[in-house]
């Protein structure tokens, strides 16, 4: 698991629950450490929540090692999956790392990158696989698994097996940018920030309009806080650049961002933390 954040951590977490053994690497000792000490967290609150067991909690804090370096992690695994920011170079260079490990199957956690520009940098596009998993990971069930061209049917069983493993949903779709769902969920986030900035509604009411009106379990607004406005900025500048002005991102995201107030992670976005 290559990326110690929120996702990567969330998504080691998932992992070690199921059994399956994780090395959790991050850029230094500290980052992986401190994406180590996040991962065992989200065990223990699922412990707190019976959602396991306390010794299947104990196994599964004891199976994720920390690594502090790509070139560290033992070679040929079973997966290597990337969790790194949406930034297409940063990914391209972690990925080309990865490739170098020999995995059976590489795959990246995008949420929005075209995987066949991606598969450019990786040794064996045929075992290349978007595996897009949801913030907060032990919590939704939902796996995208986004198909490149040269993917090939062995690597999409595989990635279905290991998604059933752990005890999530896939579903499939083919290689666009934005894929399904955060280029239905974008749209949504972006217009309710627009809405913001307007004066049309205040932020909890623009959330309630949809929890209550069209039965979402989290309005668009403290959707974004949870996933970070600055996650949510990458992916709409990524889409504008895909699919035109409609995924521009609005003034108010950008402000915010570069005013730090990120959402859940940094304490205050639309609200506070």
């Amino acid at each position: 698991m290559i990326g110690g954040g929120t996702m990567g951590a969330g998504i080691a977490s998932v992992l070690a629950r199921a059994g399956i053994e994780v090395e959790l690497i991050d850029v230094d000792e500290g980052r992986a450490q401190a994406g180590l000490a996040r991962a065992r967290e989200m065990i223990e609150d699922s412990v707190a929540r019976s959602r396991i067991t306390p010794s299947d909690g104990q196994t599964a804090k004891r199976i994720i090692q920390a690594r502090s370096a790509i070139a560290a992690a033992t070679p040929e695994p079973r997966l290597a999956i990337e969790a790194v920011p949406e930034r297409f170079e940063l990914k391209q260079e972690v990925l080309t790392a990865a490739g170098r490990l020999r995995p059976k199957l590489l795959a990246t956690n995008t949420s929005g990158i075209s995987i066949d520009d991606l598969a450019t940098c990786v040794p064996d596009p045929s075992s290349f696989i978007g595996m897009h998993f949801f913030n907060p990971v032990p919590a939704i069930r939902l796996v995208e698994l986004v198909l490149g061209s040269a993917t090939s049917e062995g690597a999409r069983s595989a990635a279905a097996d290991l998604i059933a493993e752990i005890d999530k949903e896939a579903v499939v779709v083919s290689d666009a940018p934005g894929f399904a769902s955060s280029r239905l969920g974008i749209v949504l986030g972006l217009e309710a920030i627009r809405m913001v900035e307007q004066g049309v509604a205040r932020p909890e009411d623009i959330d309630r309009a949809m929890v209550l009106g069209y039965r979402h379990p989290v309005g668009p607004l403290r959707l974004t806080d949870i996933v970070g406005l600055d996650v949510r900025l990458d992916i709409a500048r990524n889409l504008s650049n895909a699919y035109g002005d409609r995924f521009a991102p609005p003034p108010l995201l950008e402000q915010m961002v570069a005013e730090g107030r990120l959402g859940q992670k940094s304490g205050q976005g639309f609200y506070r933390w």
